[in-house]
């Protein structure tokens, strides 16, 4: 019980004293230090209207100054870099739970332009009553408590005006010192829970930021399509012939030559694509462009590409494949090299059927393989079949891929509309 009442204890005592607190003092003392030439502004207008004033009525007119500021800071608010600067000192010194949601640029529409100059008059308000308690409570706080000159005619005073209610000099110094306290916790902690709803992100960067996000994921997911197929592609072609030409390196010289010259060739076109993906990487004014390589022109060189490993292709390629749209053409070509790729990675040097033809106003791709004996699978694999379904999606096209009902042939259809893509 008393370790859970000394932890109450010091939990208050840090939420108004604490290292949170005095940032969050320095915070609403700088809000008081923006006020001051709106309020002097106010108090020469107002004074004018009415020069002939006695003490009570300065005072007022002090009071009413305060308020007749506010609508003028609003105004200045409007400024875009003010939500910036604000958004600055807010993450700095208003201690809020999720300083990262705070702004970091400029006002870029009117929405956000209001809420700033809503969040401006509160800072500025809550600043001016804090600073001004600051500088006036703790000095007489502190002549209370040390009973300096003036005291004793204080509590002659009070004691004229609320006979039986005399209170010593040190109590009241505290209780106004105590007041400055709680008044600078409790400003600090409403602007620290306003801050990210004014100082925040609008409905529409919200969704701004979204869309870059979003763009940025599927650019990111492109490029990986575009390594994956293509390097990996061509990275398992090279594995598979310097396997070849390992073991027969001593008993066919000829072929293990030819096999050297097939790895030269396949690993000077790997680096010629992965330069080009990488270039994308770069250009970011081609960001929203499509990646550039080979297209179903390029199914010969592939095709031979793939009979130097031991697959052996059946090809049946539709005449007029050269005057798809680019965009078709490319990405039917990925998918066609990532579909031979994965017969030659999971059912090794065995024949393959290929299908390229056109139906109505749409591309189809069927690729057949017999299954060959399980091999495991490499790990972190499993994206091939993956992208080429994103593939087919982007195109507004689909793709099935699996074993025929008899379990022996493995079946790869895709099919992507032409004329959307033109």
């Amino acid at each position: 019980m008393t370790t859970g009442a000394g932890g109450r204890i010091r939990r208050t005592a840090g939420a108004l004293v604490g290292r949170r607190a005095r940032l969050r003092w320095v915070h609403l003392v700088l809000g008081g230090a923006l006020l001051m030439p709106y309020w002097l502004l106010s108090v020469v207008l107002l004074g004018a209207l009415n020069p002939n004033q006695g003490q009570l009525r300065q005072l007022l007119l002090q009071l009413a100054a305060l308020f007749t500021s506010l609508p003028m800071a609003a105004v200045t608010a409007l400024l875009p870099t003010v939500r910036a600067l604000e958004g600055a000192a807010a993450r700095a010194l208003c201690a809020t739970e999720r300083p990262e949601e705070l702004a970091t640029g400029p006002s870029r529409s009117w929405a956000a332009r209001r809420r700033t100059a809503g969040w401006y008059v509160l800072h500025l308000f809550f600043g001016g009553v804090v600073a001004g308690m600051t500088l006036a409570g703790v000095p007489f706080a502190v002549v209370l408590m040390f009973a300096f000159g003036g005291v004793e005619d204080l509590a002659k005073i009070w004691e004229n005006r609320f006979p039986g209610w005399m209170i010593t000099g040190p109590a009241l110094g505290v209780a106004v010192l105590l007041l400055v306290v709680v008044t600078n916790a409790g400003c600090g902690a409403l602007l620290a829970r306003w801050a990210p709803a004014l100082l925040g992100p609008t409905p529409d960067e919200r969704l701004a930021a979204a869309e870059r996000r979003a763009t940025v994921l599927a650019q990111r997911n492109r490029l990986a399509r575009e390594l994956h197929d293509s390097v990996g592609h061509a990275l398992s072609a090279v594995g598979i012939q310097a396997s070849a030409a390992a073991r027969v390196l001593r008993s066919d010289p000829d072929f293990a030559e030819e096999a050297l010259r097939a790895i030269e060739e396949t690993a000077r076109e790997a680096v010629a694509e992965l330069d080009t993906v990488l270039g994308l990487l770069r250009e970011e004014d081609n960001a929203d462009a499509g990646p550039a390589g080979p297209t179903l022109a390029g199914l010969d060189d592939l095709l031979r590409q793939l009979a130097r490993t031991g697959v052996r292709v059946d090809a049946d390629l539709a005449p007029g494949l050269a005057r798809l749209p680019v965009t078709v053409s490319r990405e039917a070509y990925r998918i066609v090299q990532e579909g031979l790729t994965n017969v030659l990675r999971h059912a090794g040097p065995a024949p393959a059927g290929l299908r390229v033809g056109l139906a109505g106003d749409r591309l189809e791709i069927e690729l057949t393989n017999p299954l060959g004996p399980a091999r495991p699978s490499r790990p972190g694999g499993g994206r091939g079949l993956r992208g080429i379904g994103e593939r087919a999606t982007a195109l507004r096209g689909g793709s099935t891929a699996g074993p025929d009902q008899d379990g022996t042939t493995w079946r790869l259809a895709v099919w992507l509309p032409v004329e959307g893509a033109r």
